[in-house]
C-alpha cells in the first residue's frame, strides 16, 4: 500500500482533469471578467459576500468553536497517545516540524495585519468594548481583539481534526490526499469517483488559490510601497510585477524541490529570522509595554473568549472582522490539513493538536504584541506617529511607522519587509505543494503540476493588481464566498475524527 501512496506517477496518468478545469476554469472567468469591467464584478462579489456572512456567519463561528474545543478534549484524553501516520517515530525533527507550520499557517498576513489589526481596533475599538475610554486599557482591549481573529479558534480550523482525519484515511487506508477524502466516512466511494468528488475537490482549490493570490497580490503592493519609502525606488506597477516575478521564482523552486528541501529551508529561515526581530524589538523597543499589554491583553482574551467568539450584536462589524477572517481561514482548512498531514507522519493526536490549536497560537499572540503593541506603545507616548500613516487603512505604512521608531530602524524595516516576502514564499510554496496533491492525489505530485499553479497565482496576482487596489480587494471578498462550501465539507469532521481517534486507541491498545 505504501508503495502506491508513494510512488511517482506520470503527468497524464495522475492528473485529475474535471478538477483542474472546473477550479481553473472558474479562476480564469473570475480574472477576465474583472479585467472587463471591475465594478460589475466588484458588485456581484459584494452581493453574494453579503448573503454568505449573513446565511453562514454564525454557523461558521459554531464550527470553529467545536472545531477547538472537541480537539482539546481528544488531545487531553488517553487517545491523545494515539499515533498517526503508520510510522512508530516522526519523520520530522521537532524543530523542522514546527517550523514549516508555523510558516506556513500563519502566512505573510502575520506580520503586516500583526501591525495594523491592533491598530484598527484601537481607533475604532470592537462593539464588545466600545464603553472603554482609558486610552492603555483601549490598547489592552486592541490586542485581546486582534487576539481572538488569529488566535486558538483560527488555528484549530487549519488542520487539527482534519488533519488527524486525513492521516487515518491516506496513510491507514491507502485513500488519495484529496479533500473529498474528508467525505468518504460520510459517503463512502460515491464521493471518490464521480462528479461529487470533482466539485468538493475544486470548490476547496478555488477557496485556497483564491486566498493564496490576495496575499500574493498584497505583498507586490506591500513590498513596492517599502521599496520607494526606504529606499526611493518608484512605487510603479513594474516595480510590483518585478516582485512578483521574484517571488514567484522563490517559491516555485521551492515547491518543486519537495516538502524535504525548498519548503523546509525557507521555513527554518524564517523561523530564525521571526525569533531574531522578536528578540530585538523585546530588548530595545518599549519592552515594558509589550510585557504588560500581553499579560494583560491575553487575560482579557481569555475571560472574553466566549462573547467575543459568539458575538452577533453589530452584523456590520462582524462581517468586515470576525466572519471575513473565519471565512479566509475556513477556506485553507482542508489543503492545510492536507499538507499537515504530509509533514505529521509518526506524530501524535495530541502533538498535532497541541501544536496547532495551543502552542502556535500563544506564539502567534505575543508575535502580534511584538509588533502591535509596539505601534499601541509609539501611538499612546506620540498620537499620529502610526494612526497617521495608517489613515485609509494602509497596512504597509503602518508596519514602517512601528519599525522606523525603534533602533536601527532603516535596518529593521529592511528586514521586516525581508520576513514578509518569506511568510507569502512559504505560504505560496506549501499551498502550490498541497494544491498539486489535490490535482494528482499523490504526496509526490509531478514538477510540471506544481510550476503551473505556482505560475498561474502569480499571473493571477499580477493581473489583479493591475486593475488596482479594487481588483484585490474584489479578491478578498470572492475569499469569504468561496469558504461556503468549504465550511459544509469540513462540518463531518467534528464527528469523524472522534470516532477514528477511538478505534485506533483500540487498535493500538490504548
Amino acid at each position: 500500500m505504501d508503495k502506491d501512496i508513494n510512488a511517482k506517477p506520470t503527468l497524464l496518468t495522475s492528473l485529475d482533469i474535471p478538477v483542474f478545469l472546473i477550479s481553473g476554469g472558474v479562476l480564469l472567468l473570475f480574472v477576465v471578467m474583472a479585467l472587463y469591467d471591475i465594478e460589475l464584478v466588484s458588485g456581484w462579489v459584494n452581493t453574494a459576500f453579503a448573503v454568505s456572512t449573513k446565511v453562514f456567519g454564525a454557523y461558521w463561528q459554531v464550527l470553529l468553536l467545536l472545531t477547538f474545543f472537541i480537539g482539546l478534549v481528544l488531545a487531553i484524553g488517553r487517545s491523545g497517545n494515539v499515533r498517526l501516520g503508520g510510522l512508530s517515530v516522526p519523520e520530522k525533527s521537532t524543530f523542522q516540524w514546527m517550523s514549516i507550520i508555523m510558516c506556513t499557517l500563519l502566512a505573510g498576513g502575520g506580520v503586516f495585519w500583526a501591525a495594523a489589526e491592533p491598530m484598527a481596533h484601537f481607533i475604532s475599538s470592537p462593539p464588545l468594548y466600545a464603553g472603554e475610554t482609558n486610552k492603555v486599557n483601549m490598547a489592552f482591549n486592541a490586542l485581546a481583539q486582534s487576539f481572538m481573529h488569529w488566535g486558538f479558534l483560527a488555528w484549530a480550523i487549519l488542520g487539527s481534526l482534519t488533519g488527524v482525519v486525513f492521516m487515518h484515511l491516506h496513510y491507514d487506508k491507502g485513500l488519495p490526499l484529496k479533500p473529498r477524502t474528508l467525505l468518504y466516512p460520510v459517503f463512502g466511494d460515491k464521493v471518490m469517483k464521480g462528479w461529487l468528488g470533482s466539485l468538493v475537490d475544486s470548490s476547496c482549490v478555488l477557496a485556497v488559490v483564491a486566498g493564496t493570490v490576495g496575499p500574493i497580490g498584497f505583498l507586490g503592493l506591500q513590498i513596492s510601497f517599502g521599496l520607494e519609502k526606504l529606499f526611493g525606488i518608484p512605487d510603479t506597477y513594474t516595480t510590483q510585477v518585478t516582485i512578483l516575478v521574484g517571488l514567484i521564482i522563490i517559491y516555485t523552486l521551492s515547491a518543486v524541490s519537495g516538502v524535504n528541501r525548498g519548503i523546509q529551508i525557507l521555513s527554518n529561515i524564517n523561523v530564525v529570522l521571526a525569533a531574531f526581530l522578536m528578540v530585538f524589538i523585546l530588548l530595545f523597543g518599549p519592552t515594558a509595554f509589550i510585557i504588560d499589554a500581553y499579560l494583560h491583553a491575553f487575560g482579557t482574551y481569555l475571560e472574553q473568549f466566549i462573547p467575543m467568539a459568539t458575538f452577533r450584536a453589530d452584523p456590520a462589524w462582524l462581517d468586515w472582522w470576525t466572519v471575513f477572517f473565519w471565512g479566509w481561514f475556513l477556506g485553507y482548512g482542508p489543503l492545510m490539513a492536507m499538507f499537515v498531514a504530509r509533514i505529521s507522519r509518526g506524530r501524535t493526536v495530541r502533538q498535532i493538536i497541541m501544536l496547532i490549536s495551543i502552542i502556535a497560537p500563544i506564539i502567534t499572540c505575543f508575535w502580534f504584541t511584538i509588533i502591535g503593541g509596539s505601534g499601541l506603545a509609539f501611538e499612546l507616548a506620540n498620537p499620529g506617529s502610526i494612526s497617521g500613516p495608517f489613515t485609509g487603512f494602509n497596512l504597509p505604512a503602518a508596519l514602517l511607522a512601528i519599525t522606523e521608531q525603534l533602533p536601527m530602524g532603516f535596518t529593521i524595516s529592511v528586514l521586516f519587509l525581508v520576513l514578509t516576502t518569506i511568510f507569502v514564499a512559504t505560504t505560496g510554496d506549501s499551498m502550490t505543494y498541497a494544491v498539486s496533491m489535490v490535482m494528482t492525489g499523490t504526496d509526490h505530485p509531478h514538477a510540471s503540476v506544481r510550476v503551473f499553479w505556482g505560475v498561474m497565482m502569480g499571473i493571477v496576482a499580477a493581473i489583479l493588481i493591475s486593475i488596482g487596489s479594487g481588483g484585490i480587494s474584489a479578491l478578498q471578498s470572492f475569499i469569504v464566498v468561496t469558504a461556503v462550501p468549504v465550511s459544509l465539507i469540513l462540518l463531518p469532521t467534528l464527528w469523524v475524527a472522534p470516532k477514528i481517534i477511538k478505534q485506533m486507541a483500540a487498535k493500538q491498545g490504548l
